[in-house]
């Protein structure tokens, strides 16, 4: 008696079965999201992006049902939607959790500590990198710069920022998330579900009271240089976060009494470098060739 292919569990390569519709009253739905999103667009294929976060908002990730909808609405094929879908690291390709924590691993972050932080959360969770915790609450991801470099190290629920973390304090935010705590970002809109920050990033208004207006601008960090550039003058702020706290140090202006709504970054203090330091002086930069 011989045995088959697919009883011996060989694959031959066969395409898949076309994914499933959603259920009626879901499609109907989001036909309607659809067609105001596409509206907004004098070409219906510049709409791919919101719809990929519509149906991310509708399961919690792009799914193989998603992608063929927003091919049927846009009259694409489902490779031009998988090739966007795989191509952006904010459309999620699995299940994953109700609070996406990403740490920023990037330079200045992974040397003020973000490397630090992964490596605790990892550990504190008992998930690797993209790993679910079992209670579905928590993915956790390294991510890449996320602009808020004065704010190092930086970790992010769900896109909103929470700044000037530590091991400590990352283990704690993720603590009040599994057991849901309130929680509230540093800056920025309140947190919401994974699913509700995707319908806000398709380009549907945030109906909750009062997050608009707690959407805010940039910390007082990000705006040094503004200042600076309107010809202002402060003294330096130096914050020593391992030592006890911030010092203020007067430069030529004189006392400076910080602000209650400073947000002190750790790395505000100036750092030696190779011309400040007269042990390692920098030296007249070479001539090519020599």
């Amino acid at each position: 008696m011989t045995t088959s292919s697919s009883e011996r569990g060989v694959s031959l390569g066969m395409p898949e079965l076309p994914a499933p519709d959603y259920p009626d009253d879901v499609r109907a739905r989001l036909e309607a999201d659809a067609r105001e999103l596409i509206a907004r667009y004098p070409d219906s294929r510049s709409a791919l992006l919101p719809l990929l976060h519509l149906v991310q908002s509708e399961e919690g990730h792009v799914t193989r049902t998603g992608m063929k909808f927003c091919a049927d609405m846009l009259d694409l094929t489902t490779a031009e939607v998988t090739a966007v879908a795989t191509f952006y690291t904010m459309y999620r390709r699995g299940p994953s959790g109700d609070y996406q924590v990403g740490v920023c691993t990037n330079t200045l972050c992974a040397v003020m500590g973000g490397d630090a932080i992964f490596t605790a959360l990892q550990e504190h969770l008992g998930v690797g990198n993209g790993g679910t915790t079992e209670d579905g609450k928590i993915t956790l991801e390294h991510i890449e710069c996320n602009a808020a470099c004065d704010f190092a190290p930086v970790v992010m629920v769900n896109w909103e920022f929470f700044d000037n973390q530590t091991p400590g304090s990352a283990k704690r935010l993720v603590d009040d998330l599994r057991a849901g705590r309130p929680v509230e970002p540093t800056r920025g809109a309140p947190l919401c579900t994974f699913k509700e920050t995707a319908r806000i990033l398709a380009g549907f208004p945030d109906e909750r009271d009062g997050a608009t207006e707690a959407t805010g601008g940039a910390g007082p960090a990000s705006l040094v240089g503004l200042r600076l550039a309107k010809g202002e003058t402060t003294a330096v702020r130096v914050v020593h976060p391992r030592d006890g706290g911030p010092h203020d140090e007067p430069q030529d202006g004189g006392p400076h009494a910080p602000s209650p709504a400073e947000h002190p970054s750790s790395h505000d203090a100036p750092q030696d470098t190779s011309a400040s330091d007269p042990a390692h002086p920098a030296g007249p930069a070479a001539e090519e060739g020599e």
